[in-house]
């Protein structure tokens, strides 16, 4: 059983067909790369795993999509609980402008808990594990826009982490980042992949076969290959795919 599934996806903006029919799985506590030019459905494909698509208008979709075999766009699907299970991390760091606790206790203190400890706790732990704790330690009343770029992304994580979800998602988490930051949050997504399932939109190729497990590869809404990552880059079965990672069109 896969811990994040879709099956014969089909999404529509209006009339644009952007997703065609996307069939796949991502097994649990392994990270999977979606790789392809712009454009072509892979963080539209991304946010279907937390339903994020659900608040842009005109937007239709076809198919399944299960986490943990259970349909997340079924009926008795209750999307706020859905939303919890799934952390989300995008392109650019987008702290609160509160304190570096208070953006990580933000999470829990919205789905009710009340308790100091239970929450210094989890903020603690949090940070501990998105590599920050150790740099902020002794400043978590400052404000977290004070921080690095880099700083703040994985502070970003630490938010996304505290609550506890199954999967985090990451939309081109370290695309304005410079590229010792950019090595932090690879090693990090190697690290968390222990206790989560990762799936991660990157245009960086040498990325994607730095950090990933597997690899898929869109181009123009449909999922052209999707494999063990070593063999996407070193012997991919579709000529698309090769003329991409060979840098032939993208």
């Amino acid at each position: 059983m896969f811990k994040l599934e879709s099956q014969d996806l089909h999404l529509y903006y209006g009339p644009k067909h952007a997703l065609k029919g996307i069939s796949m799985g991502v097994d649990a506590n392994s990270v999977a790369a979606f790789i392809g030019p712009s454009g072509c459905g892979k963080s539209t494909f991304l946010r279907c795993f937390n339903r994020m698509n659900d608040l842009i208008p005109n937007v239709k979709m076809e198919g399944r999509v299960l986490l943990d075999d259970n349909d997340i766009y079924d009926s008795d699907t209750d999307v706020y609980e859905h939303r919890k299970r799934i952390g989300m991390v995008f392109q650019k760091a987008n702290p609160f402008p509160k304190s570096i606790y208070e953006n990580v206790a933000y999470g829990l203190r919205i789905v009710g808990e009340k308790s100091r400890s239970i929450i210094d706790e989890a903020v603690e732990t949090a940070l501990t594990q998105a590599a920050l704790w150790d740099e902020v330690k002794d400043s978590l009343k400052k404000s977290a826009l004070a921080l690095s770029g880099g700083q703040q992304q994985r502070l970003c994580i630490a938010r996304a982490i505290a609550v506890k979800p199954s999967v985090l998602l990451m939309d081109e988490p370290a695309s304005s980042l410079d590229p010792l930051s950019t090595t932090k949050i690879e090693d990090l997504i190697y690290t968390l992949k222990k206790d989560y399932t990762i799936v991660i939109v990157t245009h960086n190729m040498q990325q994607a076969a730095r950090v990933s497990d597997k690899t898929a590869f869109f181009y123009l809404g449909e999922l052209i290959e999707y494999d063990n990552t070593d063999k996407i880059f070193t012997n991919p079965s579709k000529e698309a795919t090769q003329n991409y990672i060979s840098g032939r069109f993208g």
